[in-house]
């Protein structure tokens, strides 16, 4: 059964409670789910992968996410013949990007800068995550919290992790639900640390 996915970032996501102003309320633009090998994503055959795109989609348009970036965890061993693929679902445009190593994206953005182009922040972001207009507010990956993805090197800078130890044919619309909620409940420091974190110096 698929849950509710009509949540609101910064509520309980209860579908039927109206949100109320809240000074601290997260602002939910684009979500980045990071798991599996090219492997596994060959795996999940057409059929799954356009149920996924669709609910996941939904989910993410419903929490009042514009993005939707799913992205393969690492290349893997196997041999894949994924491709790059884009779909709108409700509100949201769902990326599918099988780049599994994140130096290799780097480079290739880095390359694809028109030389007119001057190097910075906003201009390297804007090749990376292209057509998203902005980085990744929240970046789900499907793993243990000892191991961060090869697929994420630039992406690490400023986005909320939330960990699921899973594996990507586990995934389901409750777990996105779940981090949402996590993501919603945190105090977002951009990079920053907070004073009170006596695990710091």
């Amino acid at each position: 059964m698929i849950p509710s996915t009509d949540a609101h970032v910064g509520t309980d996501l209860d579908p039927d409670a109206a949100p109320e102003p809240d000074s601290t309320q997260q602002f939910l633009r684009h979500v980045m789910i990071v798991g599996g090998t090219l492997g596994d994503w060959d795996d999940l055959g057409v059929q799954r992968w356009d149920q996924r795109v669709a609910e996941l989609g939904a989910v993410a348009a419903n929490a009042g996410a514009t993005f939707l970036t799913l992205r393969a965890f690492e290349e893997g061993v196997r041999p894949s013949g994924s491709t790059r693929w884009e779909r709108k679902v409700d509100t949201c445009h769902v990326i599918i990007d099988p780049c599994g190593d994140g130096r290799a994206r780097f480079a290739q953005a880095m390359a694809d800068l028109p030389p007119d182009e001057p190097i910075n922040e906003a201009t390297v972001s804007e090749m990376l995550y292209a057509p998203a207009d902005y980085e990744p507010d929240l970046i789900v990956v499907l793993g243990e919290p000892t191991r961060l993805p090869p697929s994420l090197v630039w992406e690490l800078a400023y986005g909320e992790l939330v960990f699921r130890p899973m594996a990507w044919h586990e995934l389901s619309t409750e777990h996105l639900v779940e981090a949402i909620g996590d993501f919603a409940r945190r105090e977002r420091r951009f990079g920053g640390l907070d004073d009170s974190d006596e695990s710091v110096g």
